[in-house]
């Protein structure tokens, strides 16, 4: 069952509670898998929206560049601006609670798009899921440093960032069939009540483990403020070099992750049927395979090479991932794009679990929530605001000149900016590599 967070020791661990290590196994898995689920639940009632966009651009007549401000900017907004105090809170109280209430509240919300009449209606809706789902990833990633070793936590985060492709799978699934069998509105209502469930599961069954150092860290003060969360991440050229590496994979992977349904609609004429029951699927195998072969793969080579290597890793995994996703903009034949675009998934979901992991070794104990915070409301801010958004937008743009194409090259200019997320991963190992060489 959930504990109530013991209070602080001016070491900045807790009096009373279990440390990682004293969690037993049972607890810790059970703990992970309930983070997973939550988290699988955020991206299912997030990116069910990319398999309705077209049903609901016909119903409600909206345009390309509204239904990108649904997808993107109005969610993250709230999403992440509110992480950043939830994750304050999170550093002094019992994050557990904070995640099932946040649990509950984004579901009930879920629930609500499905009873929306027009664009302001859903737009409201979609930000009390963006302002519910603050509350979840900043104390998850917290829980989870502490109750997994430096040694175990890539891993750990790589199988709790499943919930990325899992549940933006399921969504894909469960909403293109329930869209294609009753309609949009039931899609969004039947996936959002169960999570109000899971928060009541997560609240009973998930442990509250104790704050313990690393050894030999630098601590933070025993309550530390935004303002020193903030000042302490970007004054670290690691974290910043690692922020600006996953932010850009992540405007890229939710530009594409929230089109690549309607693109297949629109430009290949698949139907949400085939999309939900083939399509996704195959991505949801793709990026489990390369979420917990990443991570494996990350922890192998930290204690070989040192930490240094892992965002080398990201960056040679995401090169490789690159020709073939821009041959799934240009090629004509739908099942060679599924195809190419599988083994582009392949590679490039591989990025998540170790950023974290990383960025969470690098925090100050104290600093670990409001660290994972401020990465994940610049990731949000410019991945998930500016990513869609700006799909939408700039297919607005070419539609006079491309027509019912104007997708597939808007999406291609996204996917242009890989290679900047790649120079960033690799100037992240450099300073970590001269950072151990001088230690």
């Amino acid at each position: 069952m959930a504990t109530q967070a013991p209070a602080a020791t001016p070491e900045g661990g807790q009096a009373g509670g279990q440390t990682g290590e004293n969690v037993s196994p049972r607890a810790r898995q059970v703990t992970l898998f309930l983070l997973t689920a939550t988290y699988f639940f955020s991206y299912m009632d997030r990116q069910i929206l990319a398999i309705l966009l077209e049903d609901i651009k016909a119903d409600l007549l909206l345009s390309d560049t509204q239904l990108g401000l649904l997808s993107g900017l109005a969610f993250a907004i709230f999403y992440a601006t509110l992480g950043i105090p939830v994750a304050a809170l999170a550093d002094r109280i019992n994050r557990v609670n904070i995640i099932s209430v946040a649990l509950a509240l984004w579901s009930g919300m879920t629930a609500m798009c499905g009873l929306a009449q027009n664009f302001t209606q859903l737009l409201l809706a979609r930000i009390g899921v963006g302002v519910g789902e603050a509350g979840s990833s900043p104390p998850s990633h917290s829980i989870i440093a502490d109750l997994y070793p430096a040694e175990k936590r890539a891993l750990a985060l790589s199988i709790y960032s499943l919930g990325v492709t899992l549940g933006a799978a399921a969504g894909q699934m469960f909403g293109g069939n329930l869209t294609y069998f009753f309609d949009w509105r039931t899609a969004f209502i039947a996936i959002g009540l169960p999570g109000v469930v899971l928060a009541i599961i997560v609240k009973i069954f998930a442990t509250e483990p104790m704050r313990k150092a690393e050894p030999g860290a630098v601590e933070a003060t025993e309550t530390p403020s935004i303002r020193e969360g903030f000042r302490s991440i970007f004054a670290d050229r690691a974290a910043v070099w690692l922020v600006a590496g996953v932010t850009l994979t992540s405007m890229i992977g939710y530009a594409l992750t929230g089109w690549t349904p309607a693109y297949l609609i629109r430009s290949f004429g698949l139907n949400t049927l085939q999309v939900g029951n083939i399509v996704a699927p195959l991505l949801a195998v793709a990026g489990v395979a390369s979420g917990l072969g990443s991570g494996w793969l990350a922890n192998r080579l930290a204690d070989r090479y040192g930490m240094q290597a892992q965002p080398l890793m990201i960056a040679g995994l995401k090169l490789l991932a690159l020709p073939f996703l821009l041959v799934f903009y240009l090629v004509e034949d739908a099942w060679v794009a599924v195809g190419v675009y599988f083994i582009a998934v392949l590679f490039q979901s591989c990025y998540l679990g170790p950023t974290f992991a990383m960025i969470q070794t690098l925090a100050p104990l104290r600093m670990r929530a409001v660290w994972a915070a401020v990465t994940l409301l610049v990731i949000n801010l410019i991945g998930l605001g500016i990513g869609p958004t700006l799909v939408g937008v700039i297919s607005d743009l070419f539609e006079p000149r491309f027509g019912d194409q104007s997708l597939r090259y808007s999406l291609l200019v996204i996917a242009a900016f890989t290679p900047v997320a790649i120079f960033c991963y690799w100037r992240a190992s450099v300073v970590l590599r001269r950072r151990a060489a001088t230690a």
